[in-house]
């Protein structure tokens, strides 16, 4: 297992935190993930032969957030 960590802006808000871990956990191979909303990061355990770190951007992205 791969680890990365992706720098969130946009969330205000436990809901934000949980919209954020749902999308990332939608992405096939991801295995888990903590979010911290105080700050600002996600931190994604995931399968590196089934998961790219630029489709967890996109899913990210798709919620509204913003990654850096």
């Amino acid at each position: 297992m791969e680890k990365t960590t992706l720098n969130v802006s946009g969330m205000t808000c436990g809901h934000c935190e949980k919209a954020v871990k749902n999308a990332l956990m939608g992405v096939e191979g991801v295995a888990s993930v903590v979010v911290s909303l105080s700050e600002g990061k996600a931190e994604v355990e995931y399968d590196a032969s089934k998961a790219e770190v630029s489709k967890m951007k996109d899913a990210v992205e798709d919620q509204g957030y913003d990654v850096e």
